[in-house]
């Protein structure tokens, strides 16, 4: 039996859905969100993906993952190529078995990367083999207790990286929008990443729905379904949540925001560019070797 593409084709268009089937997506984490996001895609039409993932699915995975009990056991990106073929036949797939440290040729030749995994340091080499590839990263994340989420859209150089966003949404130390106050982000913990524990798989498909969304929008750039977003970054609220100083917002509402670029960042700052040839054999540890940074009472 042949895949029937004519309800994608009415909505996306006979060229712009062979567009689509010649774009080249990486996942990199393919647990509760990548798996959505990487089987949402395959069934928008997109035909290559490399999926890398040094995980099996267990049992306490099924309840917030597209994979079921049919493959406990399995790898998870070799399980979520599986799933991919039965709803699109035609995917060419490269299942990496392992940490993305060991695979990171599969990052070459990519249109985009989704980013699906939890530990911060592994996000910052991401970002660091993505700028010299000059790779556009989609990192998403889901609050405690799914209380909301947050998607942003890394184009490199063209607004920040992952590490100097980190680094802003941390601090919550810009305006985001004329009129608005500072973000607040108190889902934060003290090492700067998310306090995880999601809630529900509705959750996490409700934040990895949006990410897809801008995926596919980031895919179709340059033809007639291409959308300017107001920003590159949007926060989802949940339930009531504080996303801005001082406001709340109401449940399954979200604010957008523009994270600048820092021009001091010590990945992708002005003097410190990664993509610059005289740059290319300096490592993040020889800049952490080479700077000094001021004592920050509150790490110690």
């Amino acid at each position: 039996m042949t895949m029937d593409w004519t309800r994608v084709e009415q909505l996306f268009g006979s060229e712009n859905l062979r567009f689509l089937a010649q774009k080249r997506v990486g996942v990199v984490g393919c647990g509760s969100g990548g798996s959505f996001v990487a089987l949402s895609l395959a069934m928008s039409g997109v035909g290559h993906f490399t999926l890398i993932d040094s995980d099996v699915l267990e049992p306490g995975n099924v309840v917030r993952h597209a994979c079921d009990m049919r493959y406990i056991g399995q790898n998870k990106a070799a399980a979520v190529a599986d799933l991919i073929k039965q709803r699109n036949p035609k995917a060419e797939i490269d299942v990496r078995e392992g940490r993305i440290e060991a695979h990171m040729d599969a990052l070459d030749d990519l249109d985009i990367l989704v980013v699906g995994v939890d530990g911060e340091n592994v996000k910052y080499i991401i970002n660091e083999a993505v700028l010299k590839r000059g790779v556009t990263a989609v990192y998403a994340g889901v609050y405690e207790r799914g209380e909301g989420g947050d998607v942003v859209i890394i184009r490199p150089y063209n607004g920040p990286c992952y590490a100097c966003w980190a680094e802003e949404l941390r601090e919550g130390a810009r305006t985001p929008m004329p009129g608005e106050t500072e973000l607040d982000y108190g889902m934060i913990g003290e090492s700067g990443t998310l306090e995880a524990e999601p809630g529900l798989w509705i959750h996490v498909t409700k934040v990895a729905s949006i990410q897809t969304d801008l995926i596919l929008n980031e895919l179709l750039r340059g033809t007639d379904l291409h959308n300017d977003m107001p920003g590159n970054t949007i926060v989802i609220a949940n339930r009531e949540l504080e996303i801005l100083d001082g406001i709340i917002n109401q449940p399954h509402t979200a604010v957008w925001v523009d994270i600048p670029r820092d021009p001091d960042c010590l990945v992708c700052g002005d003097k410190l560019r990664l993509n610059d040839e005289s740059r290319q054999s300096m490592s993040l540890d020889d800049l952490d070797t080479s700077i000094v940074f001021e004592e920050d009472e509150s790490t110690q």
